[in-house]
């Protein structure tokens, strides 16, 4: 991949990497429950959704879901079923304030938090939609195609990295003076509620070419 070309992809992995979506909603959850330190655990599984989503483009079957209506209906509501799962846990948590949850977040399962980042990209539709829209315009065809997975892997990898850091370390930094019960139970909905109306907006959501 050609020097200028990376810098205009780089310059646009920040862009997408900041936008708000459910990957951040998820990145702000872990911060508020299980704190910096453990919650940004599940930044891993958020990355690895997306290493998911370009892999799956980058071997063909990204033009599979794009041409089959039934693929992508099915993936779309899987998403939108796991979205609105989230949303209902994080609604009914229990209003424990984010002191008491640092010191209980060695006990948090790690596997857990990172399976959940991973499902919350991985089955977002949205995410394959936009691989096959934006890659081929960064993507040189004479050239080595792997060579330019991997640097488009690793920049997006990069700056997904920094910017749900960010998210998680808020949650957890600016959203932990709420102590009172009262004030985690607001918040908690919050979240709840973010989470649902990241499954509405994925629900609506349909293909370009549809």
């Amino acid at each position: 991949m050609a020097l200028d070309t990376w810098l205009a992809f780089f310059a646009a992995s920040w862009i997408i990497s900041f936008s708000p979506g459910s990957g951040a909603i998820y990145a702000m959850s872990c911060g508020l429950n299980h704190g910096f330190r453990r919650g940004f655990i599940g930044t891993f599984g958020l990355i690895a959704g997306i290493m998911t989503a370009l892999a799956v483009v980058a071997v063909g079957l990204g033009a599979v879901l794009s041409t089959s209506t039934h693929a992508f209906t099915a993936l779309k509501w899987l998403g939108v079923a796991y979205l609105v799962y989230l949303g209902l846990k994080q609604w009914r948590a229990a209003p424990v304030p984010m002191a008491a949850v640092d010191r209980d977040a060695p006990n948090v399962n790690a596997r857990t938090l990172m399976v959940k980042g991973w499902a919350v990209n991985a089955t977002n539709p949205k995410g394959l939609v936009f691989m096959m829209a934006v890659m081929p315009q960064f993507i040189d065809g004479h050239a080595s195609l792997w060579s330019q997975y991997l640097a488009i892997a690793a920049t997006m990898a990069c700056t997904d990295f920094v910017a749900m850091a960010i998210y998680t370390a808020f949650a957890a930094r600016v959203l932990a003076f709420f102590r009172s019960e009262a004030q985690i139970r607001f918040l908690n909905r919050l979240f709840g509620g973010l989470f649902v109306a990241a499954a509405t907006a994925l629900a609506t959501f349909k293909r370009a070419s549809a």
